[in-house]
């Protein structure tokens, strides 16, 4: 693999110096670390829990079943369901407070529809 980087401008392929996007990769990977900085172990499993589980339940996932499946006290899932909500980050509850999508997928109807090698199919988010 080439370790270049080049950016299309009209007809022509400009090569960007290395050290120049080295240094925006960087920097992006410490932006994304600190908006991520408020998850705990807790949030990491809510969140790892409706990505793989969604495609299997085909459907919006209430919270209940997430604390049931994750053995957390519902007061704590729908917590952290409000935080990872709050900070745009991967998720979005419906109305009836049911994790509708979870980047990447989503029980939501979307023009990008899913087929994982295991038979489910669901939306891309």
């Amino acid at each position: 693999m080439s370790n270049r980087l080049l950016k299309g401008f009209w007809k022509l392929m400009i090569p960007i110096p290395g050290p120049l996007w080295k240094s925006r990769i960087a920097a992006a990977r410490k932006m994304i670390q600190a908006n991520l900085a408020f998850m705990s172990e807790d949030h990491h499993a809510v969140r790892n829990f409706v990505v793989r589980e969604l495609p299997t339940h085909g459907k919006p996932l209430p919270p209940t079943l997430i604390a049931e499946r994750l053995d957390l006290d519902i007061s704590r899932v729908k917590s952290i369901l409000q935080e990872l909500e709050e900070h745009m980050t991967f998720l979005f509850r419906n109305d009836d407070g049911h994790v509708a999508w979870a980047y990447p997928v989503t029980a939501d109807e979307t023009p990008h529809r899913l087929t994982f090698s295991s038979g489910e199919t669901l939306y891309a988010a």
